[in-house]
């Protein structure tokens, strides 16, 4: 939570950390600043300090409306920047964060750098400060950082969040079913009022379309595969696809509050009109393990044992799995599940690789997500659902919704 925070930066030897770029679809800012229209900006945090926020003169109402301290960047004249460094913009710019770090109390140490900017200008301008400032040390930090141990647990401010938008998340998933089985069947393909085949791009478009009439979006898009498609985990789907009877759907939506706030996450695997018996046998298998993996969670376990257990459990029904191949394409191939917030995949970490920070401790938000993937049998499978460990220890999902294969068309 941000009230660790400082206890992590101390632990992790940082002295302040700097957040670059917009406060929306940019995670970092957004953790300090929440949901506003700040189209550019730094934060600088110092270890022990609230964290203060440079913004630009249009956008002063909005910077304030963060609650954090502030300061115009008009403070800090660029035309009076580029004389001084003979008109070098690059320099300009490093010259002006020097004097922010200054002006925050930070002249040396150790600064972590998060945020969402072009990589070759913010390379330019951090070589360049470390010039000016050659006290500071720069720190990129992998996916382990800082910030994400902060954010893995959530507040109760921020879990209410996350209760929002799943809430929104079930409600479109339970109009694409309906919109899915108000359609008529003509040789085993739904078609529309005009007899031409639904396809995979039109499904999307209305799922666009009521998530943003109730305030979310899809940054990363959404995952509706049927058939081969199915069987490859992070496909999309293709958008001429069209909607066959009897074929695995693996329908996996993930959106965000507008703007780029909290996410939920979730899949269910659908046969539309019937599921032929190697698709019901495949779903009788993940459902099977997904009721046993969601029944051992407990709160305060190391997460990469469920990764051991989901592994030991399919491999028992006869199914390939990266426990016992990393490099396999059907089977069991990706890990059960990942913390979910700001980030749609962020701590804690269920991989085998995880280390002793990924526990499921009181206040993080995770999805537990077996599948099975055979794309050379046109077939593949996924349940998920995303369960908050509240502050009692409980596990709440988040994601509430039938888990019926078979969705119902009409003849």
């Amino acid at each position: 939570m941000k009230s660790d925070l400082d206890a992590l930066m101390q632990a992790n030897g940082l002295d302040a950390i700097l957040v670059t770029g917009p406060a929306q679809h940019n995670p970092t800012m957004t953790y300090f600043t929440g949901l506003v229209h700040l189209s550019q900006g730094e934060l600088i945090k110092p270890r022990g300090q609230g964290a203060r926020l440079f913004y630009g003169p249009m956008e002063r109402d909005e910077a304030a409306s963060t609650g954090l301290d502030t300061k115009n960047l008009y403070d800090y004249p660029f035309k009076e920047l580029l004389k001084e460094t003979g008109g070098d913009r690059i320099k300009a710019l490093a010259l002006r964060l020097k004097r922010m770090f200054t002006d925050t109390g930070v002249t040396r140490g150790r600064v972590a750098l998060y945020g969402t900017s072009d990589v070759g200008t913010s390379y330019a301008i951090f070589n360049a400060l470390q010039d000016l400032m050659p006290e500071l040390e720069l720190v990129g930090e992998l996916e382990d950082s800082v910030l994400l141990d902060a954010m893995a647990t959530k507040d109760e401010s921020e879990a209410e969040e996350m209760r929002k938008i799943s809430r929104i998340n079930m409600e479109v998933v339970g109009e694409v079913q309906d919109f899915l089985a108000s359609h008529r069947v003509k040789d085993d393909i739904l078609v529309k009022a005009d007899g031409q085949p639904l396809q995979i791009a039109e499904v999307k478009a209305r799922i666009n379309l009521w998530l943003a009439e109730r305030g979310a979006e899809t940054p990363h898009g959404t995952i509706f595969a049927i058939g081969r498609d199915a069987g490859v985990p992070h496909s999309a789907g293709t958008p001429t696809d069209v909607l066959k009877l009897g074929e695995t759907i693996v329908f996996d939506i993930y959106p965000a509050q507008q703007g780029g706030g909290y996410h939920s996450d979730f899949t269910r695997t659908w046969c539309l009109g019937y599921a032929p018996d190697e698709a019901l046998a495949l779903y009788e298998d993940v459902w099977a393990v997904f009721q046993e993996v969601m029944a051992a969670l407990k709160a305060g376990e190391d997460c990469p044992q469920y990764q051991d257990l989901t592994c030991e459990l399919f491999e028992a029904r006869g199914h390939a799995t990266i426990g016992q191949d990393m490099t396999i394409q059907e089977g069991y191939v990706h890990s059960i599940g990942h913390g979910l917030g700001l980030f749609v995949h962020e701590r804690p970490w269920f991989r085998k690789q995880g280390d002793t920070a990924d526990k499921l401790d009181p206040g993080v938000v995770v999805t537990i997500e077996p599948g099975l993937y055979y794309p050379s049998k046109n077939l593949g499978c996924r349940i998920e659902d995303a369960v908050y460990v509240t502050p009692e220890g409980e596990m709440e999902i988040l994601t509430e919704y039938p888990y019926d294969l078979v969705v119902p068309v009409k003849a």
